[in-house]
């Protein structure tokens, strides 16, 4: 079995768009390999995951580091 674990930490990133004279800001979380996390997965788990990547099925799974 080819499972590669490794823990990670969520990077947030915080971006701007300027539209007309307006300026909006917007705020999301990412894992390594673009993988985007929701907000309230943050929010209720912390930023600490456990990724788990089969290369055999082409599956990879997040784990929260307190469950």
């Amino acid at each position: 079995m080819a499972v590669k674990k490794r823990e990670v930490r969520v990077k947030k990133i915080t971006g701007k768009k300027r539209i007309g004279d307006k300026v909006y800001t917007y705020t999301y979380y990412a894992l390594p390999l673009n993988l985007y996390i929701p907000k309230t997965m943050v929010e209720r788990w912390g930023e600490e995951y456990i990724v788990e990547k089969d290369e055999e099925k082409g599956i990879i799974v997040i784990r929260s580091k307190k469950a």
